[in-house]
């Protein structure tokens, strides 16, 4: 079975694209490389073995969609592909507008007319907002959001979720991710942002390759046992297996259905700070900053409907999630490279 990949040369995109091939299925990727490259497919190549269908197109391009689906025979979606930075989100909402939700209705668009109805959808935490109290779980209340970005996903959502109960031949998975870290054991495939990264992994990477000099930690005034805020951080691998699982689903049966995709734990940035210390072997320099606006104390998943249905569960530790990571950026100081 063939499955198309939107943004799959990504940091997400490119583990999940590992994990089908492994697990026997043919990808096809399109992305438009605006903040990835596809040096990721390559070594995803070299480490399965197995060859990759690339195709450099935007999802806001019908025409290129309608060329993808009429000259592959594409099974399912995955769809990663989209502008995913909260802060710029902030300055620049139209865009972001325009382009994860316009760009989403134009793929199902291309879906419909091409006959495939099976999607699987990267979505995010950010749609339970502020007001739930965690575990979160599945049927808690969504909205609220606090940026443009966030905003993007629940319309999504919603969208997805009504075009499966209008047309029941169609499957929809929705995957709400918490915190995606780590990198695959091979130390050859990773995260590798463009610019200044806006999440905190990426940015202690930064200082452990000497390219900044110390982490900002924002806020240590939290309603938490340090101070610092909590975060249900998941291992990138563990999420990729996720979605082999949320394929097999709508491969299976038509309908909608939501899924998080977390580890249950809640690992403060002192946490995160400490294994990342224990993968280097040395004390990481730090201080302290303001809080930023609109961070929330708490925030981890309550992923035991993904156990009960998909079959699925975190399997790698907070100790893992930073070794992989560590061995990633220490193998690559530079990411992908120019």
């Amino acid at each position: 079975m063939s499955i198309l990949v939107t943004g799959g040369a990504g940091y997400i995109g490119s583990h999940t694209v590992l994990e089908l091939l492994n697990a026997g299925y043919d990808a096809v990727v399109i992305d438009n490389l605006c903040n990835s490259k596809t040096e990721s497919l390559k070594r995803v190549e070299e480490i399965t073995g197995k060859s990759v269908k690339f195709i450099k197109a935007d999802i806001r391009d019908r025409a290129a969609l309608d060329d993808v689906f009429a000259n592959n025979k594409i099974d399912a979606v995955i769809h990663f592909a989209g502008l995913k930075s909260v802060p710029e989100s902030a300055e620049k909402p139209l865009e972001y507008y325009e382009n994860n939700i316009g760009g989403t209705v134009n793929l199902c668009l291309a879906m419909r007319d091409a006959g495939c109805k099976k999607i699987v959808f990267s979505s995010s935490a950010t749609v339970y907002g502020g007001d739930n109290v965690s575990p979160l779980r599945e049927d808690m209340p969504t909205g609220k959001t606090t940026n443009p970005y966030g905003t993007t996903k629940l319309y999504i959502e919603k969208i997805l979720q009504d075009t499966a109960a209008a047309d029941k031949d169609w499957s929809v998975c929705l995957l709400r991710y918490f915190n995606p870290i780590g990198a695959h054991e091979s130390g050859r495939i990773g995260e590798d942002p463009r610019g200044i990264p806006n999440n905190l992994m990426p940015y202690i990477m930064r200082v452990v390759v000497g390219k900044l000099p110390e982490l900002v930690v924002y806020g240590n005034d939290f309603d938490t046992p340090d101070g610092t805020g909590v975060r249900d951080y998941i291992h990138v691998v563990d999420l990729a297996l996720g979605h082999i699982k949320a394929v097999e689903k709508v491969l299976g049966e038509t309908g909608s259905s939501i899924y998080n995709l977390g580890t249950g734990i809640g690992y403060s940035v002192l946490d995160i700070i400490a294994a990342v210390e224990k993968a280097i072997g040395r004390p990481l320099p730090y201080k302290f900053g303001p809080r930023r606006a609109g961070d929330i104390d708490t925030c981890f998943s309550d992923p035991s409907k993904a156990k009960r249905e998909l079959g699925w569960e975190a399997k790698r530790n907070l100790e893992k999630m930073c070794e992989d990571t560590v061995r990633w950026q220490l193998n690559n100081p530079d990411g992908y490279g120019d």
